[in-house]
């Protein structure tokens, strides 16, 4: 149900913390098993922390906001939205691209001369000498 190996579960559930490779695995695996048994998680989170920090094991913080540059930021938080967030983004994306692209060939259009591209006229002149245009009739 969890998709924790069992040795793992054996672990938490003796508080060995050694088995594990990094702090973060911990914290994830705590998070899932609390979550998996219906358990309050954030008092679970906030005991683990405790039993962390005195083992000395304490490892960076679970979620971190990075304080680096607006690029970092915008590239952390998209890696913490999920799938669910990409659809509707890609959907932005695409809107805005098509709305960008819609004013440039406006703009392109409206500079164009109105006469550009216009061929030859369609009025033909009679075959008769000397008359350049019909009269209209009465």
């Amino acid at each position: 149900m969890t998709k924790i190996r069992s040795d793992h579960i054996r672990a938490i559930d003796q508080g060995n913390y050694d088995v594990f490779s990094a702090p973060v695995y911990i914290r994830g695996f705590v998070r899932t098993y609390a979550t998996a048994l219906k358990l309050d998680t954030t008092a679970i989170m906030a005991q683990l922390n405790q039993e962390l920090s005195a083992s000395g094991n304490q490892g960076p913080p679970a979620f971190h906001s990075p304080a680096s540059g607006l690029m970092d930021s915008a590239l952390f938080h998209l890696s913490t939205a999920g799938r669910r967030m990409l659809l509707p983004l890609l959907a932005v994306v695409l809107v805005v691209g098509a709305v960008a692209a819609g004013i440039v060939l406006l703009n392109h259009r409206a500079a164009r001369h109105p006469l550009d591209g216009l061929g030859p006229g369609l009025y033909q002149t009679a075959d008769t000498a000397g008359e350049t245009l019909p009269l209209p009739r009465h």
